[in-house]
């Protein structure tokens, strides 16, 4: 039997894995004016369409999709459909899932401060309480190490789906042609 994947290395192998990713989906989501109201409102729906499929399979202890949901009702927008995830049912897959969404509010931080004032920012301002990011890396290293053969191989799946379908939903939906 293959050795578990070393637990101080878990967070530095998914970082280096999805780093292509994870830049590709920063830089479709600078296209976005978080200071205007229509930009916004476009940026809160791409990010609402990954976030119904990811938190539905990944499961997070405190999911943004109600936070989401209300931002977006405060605009007069309705929830639009999730884009699809497939679910594999593999425990590293879904902490691969975990660890895009998790790291995500450390960047959702940042952003809030760029939303024009008078504009809902509930999602984008759901940070991780005192320690919270801490202890979600000392889960991740102990969900490693009791994971076994092939979970890191599972995690680095579930972090890129994630990324995948957050680069999916930042590209614009195309526009039926009429006549």
């Amino acid at each position: 039997m293959k050795k578990s994947p070393n637990v101080s290395g878990v967070r530095q192998a998914l970082r280096e894995a999805t780093s292509d990713s994870h830049h590709r989906v920063d830089t479709l989501f600078s296209g976005y004016q978080l200071d205007s109201q229509s930009h916004y409102a476009a940026f809160l729906t791409a990010h609402a369409r990954a976030l119904g499929a990811l938190e539905s399979v990944a499961r997070p202890a405190s999911p943004r999709l109600p936070l989401i949901t209300a931002d977006l009702a405060a605009m007069d927008m309705a929830m639009p459909a999730p884009l699809s995830l497939a679910d594999p049912d593999r425990d590293g897959y879904r902490w691969g899932l975990l660890y895009a969404l998790e790291g995500s509010r450390l960047g959702g931080a940042m952003l809030a401060r760029q939303v024009a004032p008078g504009l809902p920012r509930a999602y984008l301002s759901a940070v991780h309480g005192k320690g919270g990011w801490v202890a979600f890396q000392q889960a991740l290293d102990q969900a490693a190490a009791e994971g076994g053969e092939g979970w890191l191989d599972d995690a680095v799946q579930g972090a890129q789906a994630a990324f995948a379908l957050f680069a999916a939903a930042a590209r614009p939906e195309p526009v039926a042609a009429h006549g």
